[in-house]
């Protein structure tokens, strides 16, 4: 998830730059470095090649998912379905071995951090109360899901479900750029970025996926024009969501509990 700010042009920019969200000479090497079969992979996926960067993980792209090689060398399936500018869409994969427990953690960097322990409860809380099939549960350790102090271009970034049917096992928060604190605005905007993160973990993608500039600013940016890759929940809704918690851009302080249309998509899917 990026950082999006909604006052003057000047802040808008400046906030592209903390997250760097702009196409600087580090990026353009990494895009040079990353060959045409990988680029190939990620858009036949379904997925845009604008601004690929090269992680530890695998690859990233559209500002916070994590392409790794074992998702990129598997085969592409689904059908993408585009009905307007902004739907809900999943991933090939989901979750699966319902009813089904997943366990969520801090590693000790982030448990150390003010905010963060509250900000994952919460994060429990807002999946629980929607009664799905799967239940998140808060652990020391041991999770299905770990959430790890990380640097990066990000606010914060995961990847999707396994061909097995698992959850992808680890966020990486950038807590320097998040920030820390106690009071609520602070808890709901932190517990809104881990739950964005672990929905793209269970097999959500963005919200905007036509258009990141609903949520991002700028110009129109479709993040990815293959025929595979983002299947459409049916539902959801065929107009703008301006409050949905997988938009791909949040502005700092916001809230984003899950909207009706947030919650037709996960009681469709699990």
């Amino acid at each position: 998830m990026k950082l999006i700010t909604r006052t003057a042009a000047l802040l808008f920019v400046m906030s592209l730059i903390i997250i760097s969200c702009k196409k600087n000479v580090t990026e353009t090497t990494q895009q040079e470095e990353i060959s045409q079969e990988t680029l190939t992979k990620i858009y036949n996926h379904g997925f845009g090649t604008s601004d690929v960067q090269r992680t530890e993980d695998g690859y990233l792209v559209e500002g916070d998912i994590i392409l790794t090689e074992e998702f990129l060398n598997g085969t592409p399936g689904g059908t993408f379905l585009r009905i307007a500018n902004n739907e809900q869409y999943r991933t090939n994969n989901l979750v699966t071995g319902l009813p089904r427990t997943i366990t969520v953690a801090l590693d000790n960097k982030l448990a150390a951090k003010a905010g963060y322990s509250q900000a994952l409860q919460e994060l429990a809380n807002r999946y629980n109360a929607l009664n799905l099939q799967l239940t998140f549960s808060v652990v020391s350790s041991g999770a299905d899901i770990t959430f790890v102090n990380a640097n990066g271009s990000y606010l914060a970034s995961a990847g999707f479900p396994t061909s097995s049917g698992s959850p992808y096992g680890q966020v990486k928060v950038n807590s320097r750029a998040i920030g820390t604190g106690t009071s609520s605005t602070f808890v709901n905007y932190l517990a809104t970025i881990l739950s964005h993160e672990a929905g793209h973990c269970i097999g959500f993608r963005h919200t905007d996926y036509m258009d990141r500039s609903f949520s991002c600013g700028g110009a129109t940016s479709n993040e990815g024009a293959s025929t595979v890759g983002a299947v459409h929940i049916p539902g959801t809704p065929t107009t703008a969501d301006s409050g949905s918690w997988m938009l791909a851009c949040i502005g700092s302080g916001v809230n984003r509990p899950f909207n009706n249309n947030d919650q037709t998509a996960l009681s469709y899917l699990y």
